[in-house]
């Protein structure tokens, strides 16, 4: 949580890795076609190895970057002992907010990208409502050039979509390092808002990728304001109700269906918005976020103003039935929204609060305990964080371990525990909703490009992020 907290200088403490770990090659600018040849540089040994055939208890070769081979590989400059512990595809949060540029009180790209790998999370997509908003070519420039080697993880950045910019979206999204297109149907932090029909149809009309969406309809959460009880939180979601989300997610169906264009609906938290996607898998994918799967509405009693966010936790009845849907495969993707506000902007009083809360550092060890209470398996959470991430954005050598990929990892302790505790969180707001909560699964590691960049709680002494690749913006 406190920045400097960490001695960046110091060494990692892994078995038989040596310091010059962190200062290992970038990767070279290959397509994942042209495997990583040679001998190996690294060598991750003794762990259960997650690969798209299965875990298998095996090596995992790694050089240049990228990943040599799975299988027994007893010679190495390095080794890094893994026995007893789970190594997964490296986790991608795709749906992010780290507030720079304009908003760094609240969170900048070193912090927010700090706790990301702290959590275990080697790659995010950042989202456009900063100050200013990322909006042009220059703007998702200057966040390219912020983030390169500053933050810790990999990274690419939404373009957020406005009715001025719509004609301009099929170039903005196709600028090497960027995840796509973000709309906002409904107002939340920021300015960018695309709420009626004929925008959003320019917007859906101006490209290809898919784009993503904040499925709230506009009109009804303006006709509803009134239902807003000041000092009662409780109220956010009578306010921000079911239909406000339902209505929206249907009308960006129907535009997209027109447009021919797919998209992916962020954020679900209702039941029935989860059962009409899946009616409509040609055209959208979607994603649930670990709040929704974890909190209910009683959460507006233990926190108050600290457990809002758009949409809004719902009561345990909706939290039910996104884990129905979630195991009957209809989510694509976990995403953390990672939306921190500072403490005292928190404790304003509702509705002058503002909504969102952190967590990228918490979205693995919160779905590792949901794995290990028997809620979900192993192999569909890495289909969510990873491979389903990878699958439906079009990531080139990301989302799992296979030779020639990027040599991204999740090294967990599936036997272990952990306290959620504050001087863990690394997010510069300070504070976690998950605070004191005790979960079964512990991230001992992350390593991103063959770096390793945390391990057992401590950080390597540089950041080393690049920008994604994607199929669609080569």
């Amino acid at each position: 949580m406190a920045e400097g907290r960490h001695n960046h200088g110091s060494p990692v403490i892994a078995v038989a890795a040596s310091t010059a770990l962190w200062h290992g090659r970038a990767m070279p600018n290959a397509s994942v076609s042209e495997p990583a040849t040679g001998a190996a540089e690294l060598v991750l040994t003794g762990g259960t190895v997650h690969t798209p055939s299965g875990p298998q208890l095996a090596d995992v070769a790694v050089r240049d970057g990228r990943i040599l081979g799975i299988g027994c590989y007893p010679d190495a400059a390095r080794r890094i002992d893994c026995t007893g512990l789970d190594v997964l595809p490296g986790v991608i949060d795709s749906q992010v907010h780290f507030r720079e540029p304009g908003l760094e009180h609240k969170e900048d790209l070193e912090s927010g990208s700090r706790a990301a790998v702290m959590g275990g999370v080697t790659a995010v997509f950042e989202m456009p409502n900063t100050s200013p908003n990322t909006d042009t070519a220059d703007r998702v420039a200057d966040k390219l050039a912020r983030g390169r080697h500053r933050m810790w993880c990999d990274h690419a950045f939404y373009v957020g979509a406005t009715a001025a910019n719509a004609e301009q979206l099929a170039e903005l999204e196709r600028i090497p390092g960027t995840a796509g297109v973000k709309i906002f149907m409904g107002a939340s932090t920021g300015d960018l808002l695309v709420a009626e029909d004929e925008p959003l149809a320019r917007v859906l009309a101006s490209g290809t990728r898919r784009v993503a969406i904040h499925a709230e309809d506009e009109a009804r959460l303006q006709q509803r304001k009134e239902l807003r009880v000041e000092g009662d939180p409780a109220s956010h979601p009578v306010w921000r109700d079911d239909e406000s989300a339902i209505e929206a997610t249907r009308r960006i169906l129907r535009l997209a269906r027109a447009a021919r264009r797919p998209i992916h609906v962020l954020h679900v938290t209702t039941p029935a918005e989860l059962e009409l996607l899946s009616a409509h898998r040609d055209v959208a994918t979607c994603e649930v976020t670990p709040q929704h799967l974890t909190l209910a509405d009683d959460a507006y009693t233990r926190l108050g103003t600290f457990a809002q966010m758009n949409p809004p936790i719902r009561s345990a009845a909706h939290r039910e039935g996104l884990w129905h849907w979630l195991n009957q495969g209809v989510p694509d993707v976990l995403g953390s929204d990672h939306a921190p506000h500072t403490l005292e902007e928190k404790a304003k009083l509702y509705p002058a609060s503002p909504s969102g809360m952190p967590g990228v550092q918490t979205l693995l060890p919160l779905m590792l305990n949901h794995v290990l209470q028997g809620r979900m398996s192993l192999a569909r959470l890495i289909d969510l964080t990873s491979a389903g991430v990878q699958r439906i954005f079009g990531l080139v050598g990301k989302g799992r371990i296979a030779a020639g990929y990027d040599a991204d990892f999740s090294v967990v302790d599936l036997k272990g525990r952990m306290i959620v505790d504050e001087d863990w969180l690394e997010s510069r707001c300070g504070w976690s909703p998950y605070t004191g909560m005790d979960l079964a699964g512990r991230v001992i590691g992350t390593i991103v490009r063959g770096r390793q960049v945390m391990w057992e709680n401590q950080l390597a002494n540089e950041a080393c992020g690049e920008p994604l690749r994607f199929a669609g913006a080569l």
